[in-house]
């Protein structure tokens, strides 16, 4: 019951707190994993009297998929989900707009991570705590991948400030967006985040 509540409508990409519930999973996977292994291993163990044995072969090689999850949970324990005070802040001005939460953007020199996405037809404005956010590098990356994607023409801004955040999320809410391609966007910067 308890595990079914920690990785609820969580652990969706896109959703409030996903990168917290999506740590919690990949530890616990990861534990799991290697204690199978570990588990097959000293059966053999003890079954046998000695280390060279198939349960041990077994084991071994259930410690590739294991450490694969150990490197997801290294991943993710990287980065923190947008801070209650903030995601409270910015869900009083975002009602009405498709909105993404915790995305996190890995590129070949950086990782860009973002607190929070509003995406409004050809229009993507976010906001990062990060007060280092490199906002240029980042436009440019995304932008890039927008374009292999077919999408022409997204404006991407992000913002630091969470005063003039919400006043953009404000402005946005007035402005009519074509929902079909608000999905496609969203769809395309789903699939490249952690």
């Amino acid at each position: 019951m308890q595990l079914k509540r920690i990785f609820s409508t969580d652990s969706v990409k896109g959703t409030k707190n996903y990168l917290n519930t999506q740590k919690k999973y990949e530890i616990i996977r990861t534990v799991i994993y290697f204690a199978i292994s570990l588990s097959l291993f000293a059966a053999g163990y003890i079954q046998t009297g000695r280390r060279g044995n198939l349960l041990g072969i077994v084991a071994v090689l259930g410690c590739l998929p294991a450490s694969k999850s150990a490197v997801g949970a290294i991943m993710f324990l990287r980065f923190r989900s947008c801070s209650e005070q903030s995601a409270a802040i910015i869900e009083s001005h975002s009602q009405g707009l498709h909105c993404l939460y915790d995305m996190v953007f890995t590129s070949y020199k950086k990782n860009y991570v973002v607190s929070h996405l509003a995406v409004s037809g050809n229009t993507v404005c976010g906001f990062s705590e990060d007060k280092k956010f490199e906002e240029a590098q980042f436009t440019r990356h995304i932008g890039d991948i927008l374009k292999m994607d077919g999408h022409k023409g997204v404006n991407v801004k992000i913002y630091t400030n969470i005063q003039k955040y919400t006043e953009r999320l404000e402005q946005l809410k007035a402005v009519e967006a074509e929902e079909a391609v608000t999905e496609k966007v969203s769809a395309t910067l789903k699939s490249v985040v952690l």
